[in-house]
């Protein structure tokens, strides 16, 4: 078993590249994801590698927190995924290295509607902007999307820092937190991975209970 959390994430991403190997291109990105299959089943999954958009990001000292089923990996959930979510704080302030982190890895942004939009600080300002890039693609988020009535800013403050050995700092949602995005959403994927994810924080409790 693999205890890191970015270790996790690079087994998952290698597994991922390897199933998709020798798949055609469908045409389908992550917006287009089956609501039970997920990204997996898109094009998003070909090639997938989410590392250099994080590195990126830590190399701007951007405070962009992991959220989805790559967050959901990082806490040990097994299912694939081909998308890479995003949760930061939406202070103009720090739009501009977001979008330096952003244009460093070649990234191309689209609204809700599928419309370009430039690569530019006011572009993410918006409660969601759409990504791709040649490692991974998926949504950029604030806190001014609407989450079901869930403060997720207040996830920000919770969410987990690890770091590997070469430095790499990545954070990630809480998984309490992400459990409750899960919830909120409530597609067929999402609340399987909703489950799968308090399963083991009931295998972590008591594992906790036998060692007191």
């Amino acid at each position: 078993m693999i205890n890191e959390p970015l270790e996790r994430l690079r087994a998952a991403a290698r597994r991922t590249r390897e199933l998709a190997l020798n798949r055609a291109r469908t045409g389908l990105g992550h917006q287009d994801a089956d609501d039970d299959v997920g990204t997996i089943g898109t094009d998003g999954a070909l090639g997938f590698d989410p590392f250099p958009l994080l590195e990126a990001l830590h190399r701007h000292g951007v405070r962009a927190v992991v959220i989805g089923q790559v967050a959901g990996i990082m806490h040990g959930s097994t299912a694939l995924t081909g998308d890479l979510d995003l949760l930061w704080d939406g202070l103009p302030a720090h739009a501009p290295a977001l979008a330096a982190a952003f244009a460093t890895v070649d990234a191309q942004l689209v609204d809700e509607a599928g419309n370009p939009v430039p690569l530019v600080p006011e572009s993410f300002l918006r409660p969601k902007v759409q990504f791709t890039s040649p490692g991974a693609g998926g949504d950029c988020c604030t806190p001014a999307l609407p989450w079901g009535g869930l403060h997720v800013g207040e996830f920000l403050d919770r969410a987990i820092t690890t770091a590997d050995p070469s430095g790499l700092h990545v954070h990630y949602a809480a998984r309490e937190d992400l459990i409750r995005m899960r919830r909120a959403i409530g597609r067929p994927k999402d609340l399987r991975r909703a489950a799968e994810l308090e399963s083991d924080l009931g295998q972590i409790a008591m594992e906790k209970r036998r060692q007191t």
